[in-house]
């Protein structure tokens, strides 16, 4: 297990839609462990393969530390509430900005565990706007590219002296 470095906005492979996993073996094992200690030294509650570089789709989750960390491999979300939540959202490659962003209130995604295995779940709450942002960048949708053009361009104006 290592920490690996984070690619940072505006790198174009935020912004790439990452590739399904076909192989449950050994190195997708230790991809995920290595996105966990990523994710906690960043520190983060979600990240994606792509955020270390690698178009995979794979997702980890800690929403809270004294819960188990999660892993979602091929996620997609098969329903979603037509409730509408409003949450503070930022990235791991995007770190000191963050912003409201609105999404459905609960979603129900399918998923592949780390041994290949299928399931379903139901999220509701910070979870489900966790996985609904994750999943998202597997997509190739940076959660910035949810925000107006205006609030777009003042929280990269704000990053760029952040990290200047």
């Amino acid at each position: 297990m290592s920490i690996r470095p984070i690619v940072t906005f505006p790198n174009t492979i935020l912004r790439r839609q990452a590739e399904p996993v076909t192989q449950f073996c050994e190195d997708l094992r230790m991809l995920a462990q290595d996105l966990l200690e990523t994710m906690r030294a960043a520190p983060g509650i979600g990240i994606t393969a792509p955020h270390i570089g690698v178009l995979k789709q794979l997702v980890v989750t800690e929403i809270e530390p004294n819960m188990q960390a999660r892993f979602y491999v091929n996620p997609r979300i098969e329903w979603a509430s037509d409730d509408m939540v409003r949450r503070e959202e930022g990235s791991v490659s995007m770190p000191g900005v963050s912003d409201e962003i609105e999404r459905p209130a609960s979603v129900r995604i399918a998923y592949q565990d780390l041994s290949g295995s299928t399931h379903t779940e139901e999220a509701s709450g910070l979870l489900a706007t966790c996985l609904q942002h994750e999943i998202d960048q597997l997509n190739g949708i940076f959660w910035l590219y949810r925000l107006s053009k205006l609030k777009r361009d003042r929280l990269i104006k704000r990053f760029d002296k952040l990290h200047r």
